[in-house]
């Protein structure tokens, strides 16, 4: 048997402070050069009025790779992977000048071009920020509703119910698979050029992506260095669907997507 050390200061506080590691969660990056991205959303806008954003681009684009990595567009229920039957993304827009944050799920949206992606997002988020929207209201009500000493509890309860059962409960305000197959936020409308997002257990997804501002960086650009329109999506993994295998296959397809987006996108 080895030598023991007996655990003192600072190493003794964090002992008792935390258990063992139990978190699955694992972090990524993939730098894209955003050229192509800002070009091509000029056009869009140009051509068709929709004011189709960075964000927009990037849920597109993890559609686009889930739609395209079936395999990996699933749900854990007890010991098994359930295929999902769409591929919905969940974009978390804000409210209140930004001092409160909500969603909106677009579902089939490998299915949906990326205008279409952002008019349904900009529709269904004016009327949660007008209180036009009835889905939200439910949830919005039941949520204030409840004691802050219940709500953990009610919040696993509608996790296990509406995702691993697969039950829809819209009409008590708890929609069946609320947060769809990947989650988006954009940090870069903040200023931010780069974070990482927490991935709630209640999600239920297998990753969250966060997208940062683009900012001009220097890049290499057939062997010299210039400044070039860089962007910087961020993910939060879940270890327990993903590996580094996967995970690179879905950011494979997705910077395929971002590389070229006229090649999938009809303008």
């Amino acid at each position: 048997m080895g030598r023991k050390t007996k655990i003192r200061g600072w190493r003794k506080i964090t002992s008792a402070a935390w258990g063992e590691p139990m978190d699955p969660q694992i972090y990524g990056d993939l730098d894209v050069d955003a050229g192509e991205i800002l070009s091509f959303i000029e056009d869009v806008r140009a051509k068709t009025g929709a004011k189709v954003t960075v964000t927009h681009m990037v849920g597109k684009a993890l559609a686009h790779a889930l739609g395209e990595n079936r395999d990996l567009n699933v749900r854990i229920y007890r010991s098994n992977f359930v295929q999902r039957d769409t591929v919905d993304v969940f974009f978390i827009v804000s409210m209140g000048e930004g001092t409160e944050l909500s969603g909106v799920k677009v579902e089939r949206a490998d299915e949906k071009t990326v205008v279409e992606i952002a008019q349904e997002l900009a529709e269904r988020a004016d009327k949660i920020r007008t209180g036009g929207d009835p889905e939200f209201g439910k949830t919005k009500r039941m949520l204030d509703k409840t004691p802050l000493r219940f709500l953990r509890w009610s919040i696993r309860l509608s996790a296990w119910l509406t995702a691993d059962r697969d039950l829809d409960l819209k009409k008590y305000g708890l929609p069946r698979q609320a947060f769809g197959s990947v989650m988006v936020s954009s940090v870069g409308m903040f200023g931010i050029q780069h974070a990482y997002a927490p991935l709630a257990y209640y999600y239920r997804i297998p990753f969250l992506v966060l997208v940062g501002q683009v900012e001009q960086k220097p890049a290499v650009v057939e062997g010299k260095v210039v400044a070039r329109p860089m962007l910087t999506i961020s993910a939060t993994m879940d270890h327990r669907y993903l590996d580094g295998f996967h995970a690179a296959r879905l950011a494979r397809s997705a910077r395929e997507y971002l590389d070229n987006p006229r090649k999938f996108e009809p303008l």
